[in-house]
């Protein structure tokens, strides 16, 4: 609302009207997968914020993956939607990055790291368009970004598990997308890796980007992350860390599997 409409609202008497807010990054409805007789996921509802960082946390076997998998269309759904700033998700996958697990990928593929940061900028170039040095410089800038600028030429395969993650991070910052999905993007790195990716992924919420991710630690959920989902097939709770976040949600998501003294350690002291 400009200066001069908030002084007329003023001078009728009536409160100005507020701005209309902005629509989630990611939300969606309904979602149910299965994997035989059992679903694995189960008419799961959930709203991850814009301009935040988000968990998804739950014990294994809770549907985390799959859960952000089937948002994404990447494996079928029985039932359910999504939405991406609004709009249906097939008119929005230009705003998205995603990041796989680790383990999904063929590390053995013969490509160097900076062809695999330059595949971020297919959706730019097109699958056949020619790379040029302004898409280089680009891919080389993200390298820089994960500290893996001196790799660039180096073959995946030989690079550490911590390498690699940093690699396709790069990639995803290629993209320069609006909402960064990332599954597990924490597992199996060293403390410098993890150090250096969750600096990254704070510099995207600092530029009002979106990330939401899988994530395994719980020890480091209320220092990494605004908002938390917890999923135990079905939706346990979502909302701000700080309220979330909490010793009933965590008893009610993992059940037995936490001790009751580690799971008010973890929650801060917050029953």
């Amino acid at each position: 609302m400009d200066a001069a409409t908030l002084s007329l609202a003023t001078e009728a008497g009536r409160p100005p009207l507020a701005a209309p807010a902005a629509p989630p990054a990611l939300a969606v409805r309904g979602l149910t997968v299965s994997y035989g007789q059992s679903p694995a996921v189960f008419s799961v509802d959930a709203t991850f914020p814009a301009a935040a960082m988000s968990a998804i946390v739950g014990p294994n076997g809770a549907g985390k993956s799959t859960f952000l998998k089937a948002a994404l269309g990447i494996i079928p759904r029985l039932s359910g939607e999504a939405t991406v700033f609004g709009r249906p998700l097939d008119e929005a996958r230009d705003r998205i990055a995603y990041v796989p697990q680790r383990a999904s990928v063929d590390w053995d593929f013969p490509t160097s790291v900076l062809d695999v940061v330059l595949m971020g900028l297919y959706r730019r170039v097109g699958l056949l368009g020619r790379i040029t040095g302004s898409h280089r410089t680009t891919a080389r800038d993200c390298l820089v970004r994960v500290g893996m600028a001196d790799f660039a030429d180096r073959q995946i395969g030989q690079l550490s598990g911590g390498q690699q993650q940093r690699v396709f991070l790069a990639r995803a910052l290629a993209q320069d997308a609006d909402l960064y999905l990332l599954d597990e993007p924490f597992a199996g790195v060293d403390a410098a890796t993890e150090r250096a990716i969750i600096d990254v992924l704070k510099g995207l919420r600092g530029e009002g980007r979106a990330v939401v991710a899988v994530h395994h630690d719980l020890s480091t959920v209320r220092s990494y992350f605004d908002h938390v989902f917890l999923i135990n097939v079905r939706r346990i709770a979502e909302g701000p860390v700080a309220t979330t976040f909490t010793a009933e949600t965590l008893q009610q998501t993992y059940g037995g599997r936490l001790a009751t003294g580690h799971v008010a350690e973890l929650a801060g002291g917050i029953a």
